[in-house]
């Protein structure tokens, strides 16, 4: 078989990744629209992922985000996101590059993109679950505002996960207000 010297695997990937940017640069513009939403797993250790010391050191390798209904100061540049989310009553700013993002799932639409990530070396050794794992559920603050204290309840992360082992998939509904 003829060697790929144009590389249609990465080319592919580029385009895709292409897809996910141009839903995150409107929704950043207009917000969510309808019943759409979106799983969102990157790969902790990626380059040019920001994310707190607390949140690295519980989610080491992977985590899912979930913009729902509370967010804030979403923005997207070519080669990735940010965006403010609320962990355990806690604010958070998270930088995402879009190399580091594994799945986009948007389960309004059953619509699912995977990635391929190159991991650092100590993660690639590391195997991880196929499907995204959600930890946090982040619900539509007023836009331009500041999260405020009492309505950071909506984002939580279940319980520590065990050594060796993924987060644990908790259940939307148990994030939802009764």
């Amino acid at each position: 078989m003829a060697e790929d010297q144009i590389r249609y695997d990465i080319l592919a990937q580029e385009a895709l990744r292409g897809v996910m940017r141009k839903v995150l640069a409107e929704v950043a513009r207009t917000g969510l629209p309808g019943n759409h939403h979106f799983f969102i797993t990157f790969m902790t250790g990626a380059p040019g992922v920001r994310i707190s010391s607390r949140l690295h050191e519980r989610y080491p390798e992977q985590m899912t985000i979930v913009i729902q209904f509370q967010y804030w100061d979403l923005k997207v540049t070519d080669t990735g996101f940010e965006v403010g989310l609320s962990f355990s009553d806690v604010p958070e700013k998270l930088e995402i590059p879009f190399s580091a993002v594994r799945g986009f799932y948007d389960p309004s639409v059953n619509f699912e993109l995977e990635f391929e990530v190159k991991a650092e070396p100590a993660a690639a050794a590391e195997e991880t679950p196929a499907k995204p794992e959600p930890i946090a559920v982040v619900k539509p603050a007023e836009r331009k505002a500041a999260p405020k204290k009492k309505a950071s309840a909506e984002a939580e992360t279940p319980e520590e996960p065990a050594h060796g082992k993924g987060a644990d998939v908790v259940s939307l509904d148990a994030f939802r207000k009764k």
